[in-house]
């Protein structure tokens, strides 16, 4: 067992991760993990902060799993390893001065203080420079592991300051071999999740797990074939968004709940009682991280049914060209062939453009129903 085995299909990445946390030489105070989504950037991250606390079981250390420094760092319960993994749009100013504050303690018990961000991409350009000068100058034992897409997505000043690490996506196998020794998913299962997910862990085990989900992408990629028209596909659309949205709702209602039970009782504040106007801008301020948390949800919902029909035209052209790969969606052989036929590989480069275009949209806070409409009717049968 180790720190590293749920790292799956990056031997590069996981070398040079274990060799700076048992070779002070190669060792350094900032980390900028990058990858494509589902690479496992914050799994990396945090098995390279329990490499780094590992105090050793049988003269291994490193990583060894075993020792309570792993357990309890991979269990996020360790003292001095912190984790920010937004589910907001953005993380504020106020949470990265937080940050700093915390990264100038001195470890309690272990052998550093770490830092993990797993979203460090959704830090404005102004809350990244407070962040600035903590990076450059750190106070000793302290390392920062940040994690984004791609180094692009972080700022220059950041980055130039950090170390990189590049994660590739893993091979689809690799996936569902984890998926069979971790969660005992049966192996055919495991392998039609992964592929499907396009090699994303979580999304593959959540596939793996939960036939609902399974049930919405199939539903997601009908889609496709249903689109005859510019009125199927204003239907499609606003289908798309309402469906988004009630998956928002039903991830965040419960938690919204038992966040405003608490705070009110925090307040002091019984149930059915009015709340002092002295105390309303705490709730408003719950309120509004509230709508932001259901904004992210909503947008990351739509942005992977569209990575999901990505995965579709992919198929779509690599029938049209005939290429010798195996189709992520296998299991729409059907509706892969019939969208084949009916359309030439430039037209599928189009609609694939168009996707993408939707999906910068929606990264740029364009309204979802407008954005997915007119990726819609891009996706329609053209003569």
């Amino acid at each position: 067992m180790s720190v590293w085995d749920d790292v799956v299909g990056q031997p590069d990445a996981v070398a040079t991760l274990r060799r700076a946390a048992t070779d002070p030489a190669a060792m350094t105070h900032a980390w900028l993990l990058t990858g494509p989504p589902g690479s496992g950037r914050s799994v990396a991250a945090r098995a390279f902060a329990a490499a780094l606390q590992c105090t050793g079981t049988d003269g291994e250390t490193g990583g060894c799993g075993r020792c309570r420094a792993c357990t309890t760092t991979l269990a996020g319960t360790h003292p001095d390893l912190t984790v920010v993994a937004t589910d907001k749009v953005v993380i504020t100013i106020d949470e990265v001065r937080d940050l700093i504050m915390t990264a100038a303690r001195t470890p309690s018990s272990g052998r550093y203080r770490v830092i993990v961000v797993e979203d460090a991409d959704r830090m404005a350009e102004r809350t990244t420079n407070v962040l600035l000068k903590a990076i450059e100058e750190p106070p000793p034992h302290t390392v920062w592991v940040l994690c984004a897409p791609s180094a692009q997505d972080v700022l220059p000043t950041i980055r130039s300051r950090c170390r990189g690490v590049v994660l590739r996506v893993p091979p689809a196998q690799d996936v569902a071999d984890l998926l069979v020794r971790r969660d005992g998913i049966d192996p055919a299962v495991a392998l039609t999740a992964a592929r499907a997910a396009q090699s994303h862990v979580g999304l593959a085990r959540r596939l793996a797990r939960d036939a609902d989900a399974r049930e919405r992408r199939d539903a997601v990629l009908e889609i496709a074939r249903r689109i005859r028209g510019v009125g199927d596909a204003v239907l499609a659309a606003g289908e798309l968004v309402d469906v988004a949205k009630a998956e928002a709702v039903a991830a965040t209602m419960e938690r919204d709940a038992v966040e405003k039970a608490e705070l009110m009782r925090a307040l002091g504040v019984q149930d059915g009682d009015t709340l002092p106007p002295r105390l309303r801008s705490q709730l408003k301020q719950l309120e509004d991280d509230q709508k932001r948390r259901a904004t992210r949800r909503q947008r990351d919902v739509l942005d992977r049914s569209m990575v999901d029909l990505l995965s579709l035209y992919r198929d779509v052209l690599v029938v049209q060209l005939g290429a010798a790969v195996d189709l992520v969606n296998a299991e729409h052989d059907g509706t892969v062939r019939a969208l084949a036929a009916d359309s030439t590989p430039e037209q599928t480069i189009r609609r694939m453009d168009a996707i993408g275009v939707a999906r910068e949209r929606l990264e740029g806070n364009v309204a979802p129903l407008l954005a997915l409409e007119a990726m819609a009717v891009a996706l329609r049968p053209q003569g």
